[in-house]
C-alpha cells in the first residue's frame, strides 16, 4: 500500500490534468486518472478540500447516478470573487514557487 502522501500527491495531479474552463473532473474521473482505488479517493478528497487544495465550485449531472455529482478543480484555478478561472499565467505563478 502506498503512504497517503502519494495518494494525495496523485489525486491532485490528476485533477489538475482533467480540470478544463468548462467542467471539473468528478471523484470517479479523478480516482481513474490516477490509478487510486475509489474508496483512497472517497476518503482523501473532502480532507483535499477542507486543506483548501482542491475546491468543488459546481456539480453535473452523470449518467451513472441519479443526483449531480460534485466537480473538483484545483483551488488556484478557481477565483474567489466570481467562482470563474484565473488566467493560466496566475496558476503558474502559484504553481512554480
Amino acid at each position: 500500500m502506498r503512504p497517503a502522501g502519494q495518494v494525495r500527491q496523485a489525486l491532485f495531479n490528476a485533477c489538475c490534468e482533467l480540470a478544463t474552463v468548462e467542467r471539473g473532473p468528478t471523484l470517479k474521473e479523478i480516482a481513474a486518472r490516477a490509478c487510486v482505488g475509489l474508496q483512497a479517493a472517497r476518503n482523501t478528497l473532502p480532507n483535499m478540500v477542507r486543506a483548501k487544495q482542491l475546491r468543488s465550485p459546481r456539480a453535473r449531472q452523470v449518467d451513472y447516478r441519479n443526483k449531480p455529482v460534485a466537480e473538483y478543480v484545483p483551488a488556484a484555478l478557481v477565483d474567489d470573487q466570481d467562482d470563474g478561472f484565473v488566467d493560466l499565467s496566475a496558476v503558474l505563478r502559484v504553481w512554480g514557487g
